[in-house]
């Protein structure tokens, strides 16, 4: 029964015959299809790629859209290569979630984050770890901050997921003092 209900899904799809005689409405079909089931085992195993994305999930993608080529364009056997997308969704998704548990597994896959600025200077050996120039520094402080000055940072970060993160030292209140008249009780007021 299932042989019976197959052969027309392998003569749609072009999987009786050779990669080179696959047709254009093929193709597509198969496109189509593979679009599908790698929205779907993306969307079932892995968040992880749909977020802002560490090397580690990068790589990942890469490799699924490599893989999923080849069920496209009939290169590799159709149905192996769609199990193999779910066998490395699974392997991604297992590390990721060893890489939660454990700190050391959690660096050697995503990486560390490379402190750049600290206490308002800037740190030449971070920047060196992160192939950062101060050119580079500066645009991120002036898209986070609105400004270029290290010594107002308190703290700024490579992040693993290759970001910048900047966190600039709290203002001091301003105060301001206002009487009315003397003899009067002065009023001191903090403004953020």
């Amino acid at each position: 029964m299932v042989q019976m209900s197959w052969q027309p899904v392998q003569v749609l799809l072009g999987l009786d015959g050779e990669a080179s005689d696959v047709g254009a409405g093929q193709m597509v079909l198969r496109a189509l299809l593979v679009y599908v089931f790698t929205l779907a085992i993306v969307r079932v195993g892995s968040r992880r790629l749909l977020a802002k994305a560490s090397a580690f999930d990068v790589i990942v993608a890469i490799m699924l859209g490599s893989i999923m080529s080849r069920a496209i364009n009939g290169s590799a056997p159709f149905v192996p290569t769609l199990v193999t997308g779910i066998a490395l969704l699974g392997v991604h998704w297992l590390l990721a979630v060893v890489a939660f548990h454990t700190d050391w597994l959690g660096t050697f896959v995503k990486g560390d984050r490379i402190a750049l600025i600290k206490d308002g200077r800037i740190q030449p050996e971070g920047m060196r770890r992160a192939s950062i120039t101060e050119h580079d520094l500066a645009q991120a402080l002036r898209t986070e901050t609105h400004q270029t000055d290290p010594a107002k940072v308190e703290l700024a970060y490579l992040e693993r997921s290759g970001r910048i993160s900047v966190i600039p030292y709290k203002a001091q209140p301003r105060v301001v003092e206002v009487s009315v008249a003397p003899g009067v009780q002065t009023v001191r007021i903090e403004l953020d």
